[in-house]
């Protein structure tokens, strides 16, 4: 119970999950880097606990991130209502999960010549297949699903530390704007993601090719079409409706992603254009330099 006064700060958490192999270790020590209290595999059960005493701490803990994998066994069972407990009780509780391809974690599992937890005496393929159906519940309990097949260990602590900089509770949520070429993937990072090649492509234009949309002729050209306006304000509203239930559900981030083909000129283009168009956006262009 708390005495007549006693006004805690809502802890934030971060409960990372993920496969073995995917990169967790990577992910904690980016977590700690930005100013998180971490722990590794405490039990699920003991986490409320946890939480209820940080705000007493001397120290001021307002950000803990914790693992949770297939070691917490019969633990993970209650593992849904623990997280809703927690949110209850005001806490901003955001759920982390790493996968990646069989093979990739096969071939991490060769160059490191470490065996699988879950192998028991057989293959690593056997692991992972018995992991995957223990973890799948966190998985789709997820806030943010992060598949590391294609990231080396400098990409996802990158990425991280990008979307868990330290965020107040009760400070508005942030909104990233990314501009992306499909032919380089889909931003693992991405809430919502649109897709902008059906417009005009200004790769095509000889006088356009070697500029990008931040450039005032690729962007008139891009703009001026009605399908590049329709699909502007069909964007704009739907982001600006449906932020605040993003917000109030505890979100911290939102990535909006548009992409084109390339990344250098369409979705570049829009993504400027809607970024004076939505309030309190940051924006990052990650293909414009490729080429």
């Amino acid at each position: 119970m708390l005495n007549g006064g006693d006004l805690r700060k809502p802890v934030r958490l971060v409960v990372l999950s993920g496969l073995s192999g995917s990169g967790k270790s990577t992910a904690i020590r980016a977590l700690e880097d930005i100013g998180f209290f971490c722990i590794d595999n405490l039990p699920v059960v003991l986490l409320p606990k946890l939480v209820e005493l940080f705000p007493q701490s001397s120290e001021e803990i307002e950000q803990i991130a914790m693992v949770v994998d297939a070691r917490e066994g019969q633990f993970l069972q209650s593992f849904q209502e623990t997280m809703d407990g927690l949110r209850a009780t005001g806490s901003r509780v955001e759920m982390m999960f790493l996968d990646c391809s069989d093979s990739i974690l096969v071939r991490r599992y060769s160059e490191t010549r470490r065996r699988h937890p879950l192998a028991q005496g057989g293959s690593v393929e056997d692991g992972i297949k018995k992991e995957r159906l223990i973890l799948e519940r966190l998985k789709i309990a997820a806030d943010l699903v992060i598949d590391t097949s294609g990231l080396n260990p400098h990409q996802l602590r990158e990425l991280i530390q990008e979307h868990f900089t330290k965020v107040h509770p009760g400070q508005a949520m942030s909104v990233t704007l990314v501009s992306f070429g499909f032919k380089y993937g889909i931003p693992p990072q991405a809430d919502l993601v649109f897709d902008a090649r059906f417009l005009p492509n200004p790769y095509f234009v000889q006088t356009l090719r070697d500029q990008d949309g931040r450039s005032k002729p690729v962007a008139e050209y891009v703009l001026q079409h009605d399908e590049a306006k329709m699909f502007l304000r069909q964007v704009s509203k739907f982001v600006k409706t449906f932020k605040p239930l993003y917000d109030r559900e505890g979100k911290s981030y939102l990535t909006v992603a548009v992409g084109c083909t390339g990344g250098r000129h369409r979705s570049v283009a829009i993504v400027e254009k809607l970024s004076r168009t939505i309030e309190g956006t940051s924006v990052k262009h990650r293909d414009i330099d490729r080429a």
